[in-house]
């Protein structure tokens, strides 16, 4: 039966349209059960703790469990490996962090492309850090310190929280940027490294700033600088890096992401709800009390973020000639 050429227009466009009205159905039952947000460090560390706070905004939002899931080890690449690897559906989501940028570039041989295997959803926070040394250390700004450092080749040992973590990377940045040679000293953990600066065995360390503020603020610890582009409010006389070395800057960001072809319609839902607790002051107060600032914003903004970050610390990765432990 041959159709006239109108009606046979119509049912060709009505066909089109299916795939696109099945994905924004899918995207309003979503989620139909359980979702998993994958987390590739301990319990317990700000990326654990951003995830719940996230996590369980969303269990209330959406009626369905979002359960974290910690996969430690590798620097966060067995958790994104799993999630690369899991089915594109909006119920297994990875806690995206400076380490999937970082390691772009750190390692050789990983078993995904995180660019091209993770979509961004949202950004949530970035981790300012504070250059700091102890309180019986000569230099009290970074002129002096950069001065003592030149005076004293690879006599400043740095501490960090291990080979290619972002307190290492931030030091190997402040090197290439003050033309500076110091020693790096990486621990397993920014706990152990802030222990051992505390006792002297250090001279130096770039660390995260609700770790050390409390020991900065009872003299334990002396702040040079922040590593954020502007002042921090915790640290409002402390200057930043940047006043010193225009451009510096150091942070680490945490944000979701998912599958690869994950429909962009969930994304989208997932992106908006993430927004709309960013903005609620609750949440906004308990992310200031863990020392993180707010970021937010779109897909493409993460997008961005993730893509400028990879690009900056792989400069740093291969001047310095980094190799993971």
């Amino acid at each position: 039966m041959k159709l006239p050429r109108r009606q046979f227009l119509h049912l060709a466009a009505s066909a089109a349209a299916l795939p696109a009205v099945s994905r924004i159905a899918v995207a309003q039952t979503y989620p139909t059960r359980p979702v998993r947000i994958i987390v590739g460090f301990a319990p317990g560390g700000s990326a654990d703790i951003l995830a719940r706070l996230i996590g369980q905004w969303l269990s209330e939002r959406f009626g369905q469990p979002f359960v974290i899931e910690n996969r430690a080890g590798a620097g966060n690449n067995i958790a994104t490996e799993a999630v690369a690897k899991a089915p594109a559906d909006g119920h297994t989501l990875l806690l995206v962090t400076s380490a999937n940028a970082i390691n772009a570039t750190l390692y050789n041989r990983l078993k995904f492309n995180f660019i091209h295997d993770i979509v961004p959803v949202v950004n949530i926070a970035s981790l300012p850090y504070v250059m700091m040394v102890g309180p019986s250390f000569p230099a009290k700004t970074v002129p002096e310190f950069i001065a003592y450092a030149k005076a004293h080749p690879g006599h400043i040992s740095v501490a960090s929280a291990g080979n290619g973590t972002v307190p290492h990377l931030a030091a190997e940045l402040f090197k290439m940027m003050a033309g500076v040679h110091m020693t790096h000293v990486p621990y397993r953990g920014g706990g152990p490294a802030l222990t051992d600066l505390l006792g002297g065995q250090v001279q130096a360390m770039f660390g995260a700033t609700p770790d050390s503020i409390e020991y900065i603020r009872a003299g334990k610890l002396r702040p040079l600088a922040v590593t954020t582009a502007t002042r921090l409010e915790a640290l409002p006389d402390v200057p930043t890096v940047g006043n010193y070395l225009l451009g510096y800057e150091a942070s680490s960001f945490h944000g979701v992401g998912a599958p690869k072809t994950t429909p962009a319609e969930i994304v989208d839902k997932l992106n908006k709800e993430i927004n709309v607790a960013l903005a609620d002051a609750k949440m906004k107060a308990r992310l200031d009390e863990l020392g993180t600032t707010v970021l937010a914003g779109s897909t493409a903004d993460f997008g961005r973020l993730i893509a400028e970050e990879t690009e900056k610390w792989g400069k740093v990765i291969r001047t310095a000639n980094i190799k993971p432990e």
